[in-house]
């Protein structure tokens, strides 16, 4: 929330529902979708069976985030997924997730850092020629950490753009013009004390604003 404020926008916290008429209006209603951190995802959604590893799941939040996703994406309007918002976007596009990367052997970074959110634990590696790349304006950034699944195979029409030095995927972005964007980080618990964390906000807030302008 202090963080689209701080950029100029109007941050509006959507309530869980499973009214698809209700959802269809949300989308309607609102500029550019962010899709925040949470519960792990039910991997039944990409087909497979739950692991000894996987954590509290909230189905029905899945099914939220999904039919929002769909609305959004038939409007054309930008979209940013933080952490579990990542993942979310790339299950619904058709894309796998890793349930605990922590059994992973090559995964060897710690990517659940439990505490101090402001506190950046470790370095991403961003895409030359990418979205994130133009928006950041780097090519390594450092980064919060707070999770235990990870892209797995990424989404068909996405591009994995941001990478931890374990080869963990950190970032992926849609291709073509419709902004869709996710990061495994938290760049809002980050954005006060951070330029480089509040620019994200800031152009996806921007890119929203110009929607607008183009309406009239």
């Amino acid at each position: 929330v202090q963080a689209v404020i701080r950029e100029g926008g109007i941050p509006y916290i959507l309530p869980i529902t499973s009214d698809i008429s209700v959802i269809e209006e949300f989308a309607k209603n609102i500029d550019v979708l962010i899709l925040s951190g949470g519960h792990d995802i039910n991997p039944l959604l990409w087909k497979e069976e739950p692991s000894k590893n996987l954590g509290e799941i909230f189905p029905e939040r899945d099914n939220f985030d999904f039919t929002l996703l769909e609305n959004m994406e038939k409007l054309k309007k930008p979209i940013l997924g933080i952490c579990r918002g990542e993942q979310v976007i790339n299950t619904y596009f058709g894309g796998t997730l890793y349930q605990d990367i922590n059994s992973l052997e090559w995964a060897t970074l710690k990517h659940n850092q439990k505490n101090r959110p402001d506190l950046a634990t470790h370095t991403v590696n961003i895409e030359k020629n990418s979205k994130l790349h133009e928006i950041l304006g780097e090519e390594e950034i450092l980064v919060n950490s707070f999770h235990h699944l990870a892209v797995k195979t990424v989404a068909p029409g996405f591009k994995a753009v941001g990478f931890a030095k374990d080869g963990v995927v950190e970032a992926i972005e849609k291709q073509g013009n419709n902004l869709v964007l996710g990061v495994q980080w938290h760049p809002e618990m980050l954005a006060e004390k951070n330029n480089i964390m509040r620019k994200l906000f800031k152009y996806i807030i921007n890119e929203a604003k110009k929607e607008k302008v183009n309406e009239r």
